[in-house]
């Protein structure tokens, strides 16, 4: 039953911060709208972390787990960069981004120790892994030059929440289209949709800096 409540509260979360994720990419960013729908989105993405790590051990699931830590990375860093306005990391944002850059590792490594078996998922594993160390190689190299400036701060900001979002709409994928064959085709499908428009608003606000 502590299970069950766990998965039903996890599902719960997941599509509560599905639906808020929504809200922040067509309001005005920076408007009220946004600010609490991002609050919202932050607080349900907590909580499927918190309720992905029991789930993930006591299903004796390694690729939960791993995808766990990554998704929260994304939305913790999103938020830290939107609150840090001062700009100068703390030791919270260096022990994330060391998080994130060993689980990138960890992605690449279990994706060899399947792949060697024939489990197609290795190629999601292979994305996740890659775009785990771009993005903590990233957000490493602004925190180490923390005097950048703000338009800087956003796009490292919105770089994060809308890469939390690819994850949020993946596992959702997973979860309900799990009859498509291969499978890492439904882990992929979103990052290939998404990420044009993440690099839309990259070349955006570089042109402000």
């Amino acid at each position: 039953m502590f299970e069950t409540a766990l998965l039903y509260i996890h599902i719960l979360a997941g599509s509560t911060a599905l639906l808020a994720a929504v809200i922040p990419v067509v309001t005005k960013k920076g408007g009220t709208h946004h600010v609490r729908a991002g609050r919202v989105y932050a607080l349900a993405m907590t909580i499927v972390f918190v309720t992905a790590l029991p789930l993930a051990i006591l299903g004796d699931d390694i690729f939960l787990l791993i995808i766990a830590f990554f998704s929260f990375y994304l939305v913790f860093a999103g938020w830290r960069f939107a609150r840090n306005r001062g700009r100068k990391p703390q030791l919270v944002d260096w022990v994330a981004v060391s998080i994130m850059a060993v689980t990138g590792l960890t992605m690449w490594v279990y994706g060899v120790v399947v792949g060697t078996s024939g489990d197609s998922i290795w190629i999601a594993l292979a994305v996740f892994g890659t775009i785990a160390i771009a993005l903590s190689v990233l957000d490493w190299l602004y925190h180490r030059g923390w005097a950048a400036s703000a338009p800087q701060r956003i796009q490292r900001h919105l770089t994060n929440m809308l890469a939390g979002t690819i994850a949020t709409i993946t596992a959702v994928m997973v979860v309900n289209f799990d009859y498509v064959e291969p499978v890492w085709i439904v882990w992929i499908a979103p990052k290939v949709v998404i990420s044009p428009i993440i690099t839309w608003w990259n070349l955006r606000w570089v042109r402000r800096t």
